[in-house]
């Protein structure tokens, strides 16, 4: 069906939260774009102030001797490097699909009106960069927390370098959410503008359609960022494990073993930059699914928005509270970072529960069960990170039933992994299953994509616990390569274990939010393809189902395949 005509209906041509909330002409129906926007460009700015804070607290901390400058500057050059590298290919890319964009749209516009094709491409282009900025500015503050929380480890102790390290992770975080909300809040406002004489709901719907650009902007960089950074994370981990370990039987982290640094960039261009790339992607397709499955209503638009806003207030919080005492073992120091997010979600649940009250007067009934769906999301995410934890925490008795299987050699560690591997996998999904359902019940599409809202509205603070991760290791690396006491090593390995836990926590958290964003943004296509009903018994439907079910399995052989060719 075509999409001014479907657009051009009795519903769209009315105030469709005026309608909604049975004829209330008062804010927020009758609010403007930039009003509908206020909140999160503002609390995106916000965000980047505690950037620019965290950064300067940063670097009161010292940076060590110049030994471990010296490894450092190494670790960061070669950082640097390859992301220039990849971000030079991956310009060509951005600059095609925007010119194919600007020119599909602009010779077919959707709504009739010719600057759809800047609209669209813009917004693409917004998405794409801000994504990479995002990503390059985690890694450059984490090559440089690293060396200072080694110096921590060694002058002030493991209370003083998990603050070092977890302010270095908290810049990714607040970056991250931080470009991302102020870059979506700004193009949102920007694409409803010019449209001429029409509609509120037709002007919301319009910019919404546009909006879809950013986030595809942002999936493209995730995509290319997250693939190619793992890959060279592995095959340098796996290639300085072989040389250093198994031919040449030294150390971890031998200064001897030139793949070393290779390691440390590796943990920084994937673990930083591409993960940050990748929840960038999350965190602004979730707002994106939610308003565009708002259809126009002023208050529902608004609410995605706000809430991000104010869970980046909630975030910063939540920061003031993480910190543990010398001599903390694996449970303290994850509680010790567990506080920061329970404080965060504690706060988020009080300023979502104003919101929906605040934006929905005279349909309060349907704000409580969004608000309901907000709070689901939120707890689902507390929920797969703890079931996530469980699994991959040393404290716990799966890790510690694989180490166990190292007694009767390498074969039985390898089904045991594979083994609790696979069992790790059913309860985030009950979880997720369950995160549906109850919201569908409850708001229907429009509620499944606020649950992803409401579970990646702490992203500031849950990236901040996986960006900890890279900073930890490389600050053990140099440690080693550096030659300093065995204690700092035993501080920066106690920091290290921490951070692989949070780092399997992150990439589950990531892979929650995805599968609610992703549900999402598939009814709010098939609502714009004007799509009825799907038969799972047609042939071509069927056929369909199979090659996405073999595409993981393909994608996931072909980096593997990488990994051992490097």
């Amino acid at each position: 069906m075509d999409t001014v005509r479907r657009l051009d209906d009795i519903f769209l041509l009315k105030n469709s939260c005026i309608v909604a909330s049975g004829g209330e002409t008062g804010f927020p129906c009758n609010a403007e774009a930039i009003v509908t926007v206020s909140l999160g460009l503002a609390c995106g700015a916000v965000a980047l102030v505690m950037v620019f804070y965290l950064m300067r607290k940063l670097k009161e901390a010292p940076r060590g001797t110049d030994e471990m400058n010296k490894i450092c500057d190494q670790i960061k050059s070669g950082a640097r490097a390859f992301l220039t590298t990849e971000y030079k290919y991956l310009s060509y890319f951005v600059i095609v699909v925007f010119a194919v964009l600007v020119l599909l749209y602009t010779l077919d516009p959707p709504t009739g009106d010719r600057t759809d094709g800047i609209r669209y491409g813009a917004c693409f282009l917004a998405g794409a960069i801000l994504s990479a900025a995002a990503g390059w500015g985690g890694m450059a503050v984490a090559t440089d927390a690293n060396v200072r929380t080694t110096q921590a480890a060694d002058k002030e102790g493991l209370a003083v370098a998990l603050r070092v390290a977890f302010t270095g992770g908290a810049v990714m975080g607040f970056t991250v959410v931080g470009y991302g909300l102020i870059g979506l809040s700004l193009f949102f406002w920007l694409v409803s503008l010019g449209y001429g004489d029409i509609t509120t709901t037709q002007r919301l719907v319009y910019a919404a359609d546009s909006l879809a650009g950013f986030g595809f902007g942002a999936s493209s960089i995730a995509l290319f960022a997250r693939v190619a950074g793992g890959i060279y994370t592995k095959a340098a981990d796996v290639g300085a494990d072989l040389v250093g370990k198994i031919e040449m039987d030294i150390p971890e982290d031998d200064p001897r073993n030139p793949a070393v640094i290779a390691d440390n960039v590796g943990d920084n261009v994937g673990d930083v930059a591409g993960m940050g790339a990748d929840l960038f992607e999350s965190f602004v397709g979730s707002i994106i699914a939610a308003i565009t499955l708002a259809r126009g209503d002023t208050a529902k638009v608004m609410l995605p928005i706000w809430v991000a806003g104010v869970g980046i207030i909630a975030s910063m919080i939540g920061y003031f509270a993480v910190g543990a005492k010398d001599g903390a073992g694996q449970k303290e120091l994850m509680f010790a970072l567990h506080k920061g997010t329970i404080v965060s979600s504690v706060f988020v649940v009080g300023f979502c529960a104003i919101l929906c009250n605040f934006l929905f007067p005279g349909r309060s009934t349907e704000g409580w069960e969004i608000f309901a769906c907000i709070i689901i999301g939120l707890a689902a995410g507390v929920m797969i990170g703890q079931v996530t934890e469980y699994f991959t925490s040393y404290s716990y008795y799966p890790v510690q039933s694989i180490a166990d299987a190292g007694v009767t050699g390498p074969a039985t560690v390898i089904i045991q992994g594979l083994g609790i591997g696979m069992i790790s996998t059913v309860f985030p999904v009950l979880i997720i299953v369950a995160t549906i359902l109850g919201c569908n019940a409850l708001a229907s599409d429009y509620g499944i994509a606020m649950a992803a809202v409401g579970m990646l509205s702490t992203l500031g603070i849950t990236l901040a616990a996986d960006a900890y991760g890279p900073i930890a290791d490389n600050a053990g690396g140099i440690a080693e390569m550096a030659a300093l006491d065995e204690r700092v090593r035993d501080t920066t390995d106690a920091l290290d274990a921490l951070g692989n836990t949070t780092a399997a926590t992150g990439k589950g958290f990531a892979i929650g939010s995805a599968v609610l964003t992703a549900l999402s943004l598939l009814a709010a296509f098939k609502e714009k393809a004007a799509i009825g009903l799907v038969d799972i018994g047609d042939p071509v439907v069927l056929s369909g189902a199979l090659l996405g079910a073999m595409l993981p399995f393909l994608f996931a052989a072909l980096t593997m395949l990488s990994v051992q060719k490097v």
